[in-house]
């Protein structure tokens, strides 16, 4: 049996469920259920079928309807919607998955890009789970670069339908889950075509409704489906490919939000720019990559509370003068694996945690404001990637940090870690969104860039560089305040000041972009647009890293700000500090080389590290505690000796 959790642990689970906390309580008591206890086979059969019998449990409890509009059948609840299947990651990232797709990226195609004649056909019967369906965005030749995708719509206007094809063998559509067996439609995003004055017209992507299987199951006429079978992980998600030869729909098939064709074949749109209306058409769909990103963090968070809970049982070697052996959690080097670890997840929730809060403010809003629509969409792009990347690094210690046992299958890691390995690449590839993060850095928002290719916002750029203002977080007044108070001194003490670690995460955010601009005004001088951007690309990426760490920073110092238990707040500062002084460390040769930290001063981040560990050690559970995981779903044999065999 489980120790019982402390009142501080209750504290910090408090302070990191943030303002979801009543659907993240009410979502573990749901997931304790035998039903969603994690399970693990690479028998793609069961998985599919475990996956689906859960689907329809939580739709059967009318768990599905939130983040739907009200109007629509649903409850409104954008937090709640993507509280919900971040959470599900915790059980099984094969039902987070199959969730996403079904509720998040198809049904918020159809209600975000659909207009009213959709809501009424289709919404209802997407949350029942009467009508399955999937999200064929991607294609064997196009992954990344949505804009040029090759399927097309082409409209016949003797018909009043479009005629979807795959134009060639990399128009298919690939990787697509639910379009192996379960998926009866498909959302397609395609080229559309129009005729005007006899010549073809394209108009760009747009998403037209496309059935693909009858009820039984079978292929529609021009549909071929088939199955991408065994994959790195995620086997209870039908992954698919679908190849179009010129299947017709109806025209009011297509989901016209944003692009409407009438029945004689004359295009409109709300939005005339078309790289204008492409971004906007995918921004509408954010929902799905903040998810990923906060499902990445779900998922690091119970690798780290298996592994800790391990350490804090496993013994290896005795000590001099000591009968007994060693529980391997008072070894350095094992706090030093998992405690900044386990800090980055805590700095990464609190940042999720504003993030899922702002995406709801904005999908709940009346008024839309295009500037934090934008800033919303870098901010999710950049806390994809970190989340992603963070729970490939924080599996695989774990894996490792367990040994053998780790290996085994019964004890979760090896599964967490094959299904969350995809993660860093769909919903969008990390270093492209990492790019994005410094797009919109380097343009200030400004409107002029929404669109632009890489080579036009490097003229963009380097036409426009100036002195940029910082532009701090929700957390403004207790930054400055923050920063004021800080200590810029060399003693090796001042790094343990908040005000000077911010400060020197801004310094390094504030250098890095303004001299990435300089070099692109330079360099777009003497060479190409694109050549530009291609020579300084690596600057590019780390001033968006820069960047990302900075917000995140920020995020959990408001977090600690927020906690009203004394001592919660003061175990959080140290967790900071480790945050912090880690990042630090990784990009210590940068702050060295800049004169940001003398030799002697990068020693001392060491060995703030080593401090922080060590003050840490005796509340190794505590910390994992906080991260609330039920018991059912951080269940690993290797925690229950009583379970093993004589």
């Amino acid at each position: 049996m489980a120790p019982e959790t402390t009142n501080t642990a209750q504290q910090l689970r408090n302070a990191l469920d943030g303002r979801f906390r009543d659907v993240k309580n009410q979502t573990r008591e749901w997931l304790s259920r035998e039903q969603f206890r994690p399970h693990y086979t690479p028998n793609t059969v069961l998985a599919r079928a475990k996956v689906a019998e859960q689907m329809a449990l939580i739709a059967a409890a009318g768990i599905s309807d939130e983040g739907f509009r009200k109007e629509h059948g649903g409850t409104g609840d954008v937090g709640a919607a993507v509280t919900m299947i971040e959470m599900l990651a915790m059980s099984d990232l094969s039902l987070m998955v199959k969730a996403g797709v079904q509720w998040g990226l198809f049904g918020g195609a159809v209600e975000n890009l659909g207009t009213e004649r959709h809501h009424e056909a289709y919404v209802k019967k997407i949350i029942s789970l009467e009508l399955l369906g999937c999200f064929a965005m991607t294609e064997t030749g196009h992954g990344s670069d949505v804009q040029s995708l090759e399927t097309t719509a082409t409209y016949d206007a003797e018909t009043e339908e479009f005629v979807v094809h795959s134009e060639t063998p990399t128009a298919r559509k690939d990787y697509i889950g639910g379009a192996a067996e379960t998926a009866r439609i498909a959302a397609v995003f395609a080229q559309l075509i129009t005729t005007e004055d006899g010549e073809p017209v394209n108009h760009g992507v747009h998403c037209v409704l496309v059935p693909i299987r009858d009820k039984e199951g079978n292929d529609l006429p021009g549909v071929t489906t088939s199955d991408c079978q065994y994959k790195g992980g995620l086997p209870g998600v039908d992954n698919g490919r679908i190849v179009f030869d010129h299947v017709r729909v109806p025209r009011v098939n297509l989901l016209n939000k944003y692009g409407d064709v009438a029945p004689d074949g004359t295009y409109s749109s709300p939005i005339d720019n078309p790289n204008r209306r492409f971004f906007t058409m995918i921004g509408t769909l954010i929902r799905g990559r903040v998810t990923v990103g906060g499902s990445a963090g779900n998922a690091a968070r119970v690798a780290l509370d298996i592994a800790t809970r391990y350490a804090l049982e496993r013994k290896q070697f005795s000590a001099p003068d000591d009968e007994g052996e060693v529980l391997i959690m008072d070894y350095l080097v094992h706090q030093r694996r998992l405690f900044p670890l386990i800090a980055r997840s805590y700095a990464l929730q609190f940042a999720q945690n504003e993030l899922v809060s702002k995406t709801h403010d904005l999908q709940t809003s009346d008024v839309a404001d295009a500037e934090e629509q934008r800033e919303l969409e870098s901010r999710a792009a950049g806390l994809k990637a970190a989340n992603t990347w963070h729970a490939s690094r924080a599996i695989q210690e774990a894996r490792e940090a367990c040994g053998g046992a780790g290996y085994m299958a019964e004890n979760r890691l090896i599964a967490l870690r094959g299904d969350t390995d995809v993660f860093t690449t769909f919903e969008g590839d990390n270093h492209v969104l990492t790019q994005l993060v410094a797009k919109e850095l380097l343009t200030a928002y400004a409107d002029d860039i929404k669109g632009m290719s890489p080579v036009d916002w490097v003229r963009f750029a380097a036409n426009t560089v100036g002195e940029r203002v910082l532009k701090r977080t929700a957390a403004e007044a207790i930054m400055q305040r923050i920063v004021d108070a800080r200590q810029d001194s060399e003693e090796e003490g001042s790094l343990f000041n908040r005000g000077t670690q911010v400060n020197m995460f801004e310094e390094r955010e504030s250098y890095l972009l303004s001299s990435v601009a300089r070099r692109l005004q330079g360099k777009s001088k003497e060479m190409s647009a694109f050549d530009a951007f291609n020579a300084v690309q690596d600057h590019v990426l780390h001033a968006a890293t820069a960047h990302i760490d900075r917000i995140v920073l920020e995020a959990f110092v408001a977090g600690i700000d927020s906690c009203p238990d004394e001592e919660a707040r003061e175990l959080l500062g140290i967790v900071c500090d480790l945050y912090a002084l880690s990042v630090i460390e990784d990009d210590k040769a940068w702050f060295i080389e800049h004169r940001y930290l003398s030799t002697e001063r990068a020693k001392a981040v060491t060995r703030g590290i080593n401090d922080r560990c060590r003050a840490l050690r005796p509340h190794a559970r505590t910390l994992v505690d906080g991260f609330g995981i039920p018991e059912p779903l951080r269940y690993a044999e290797m925690l229950h000796p009583e379970n093993l065999p004589d």
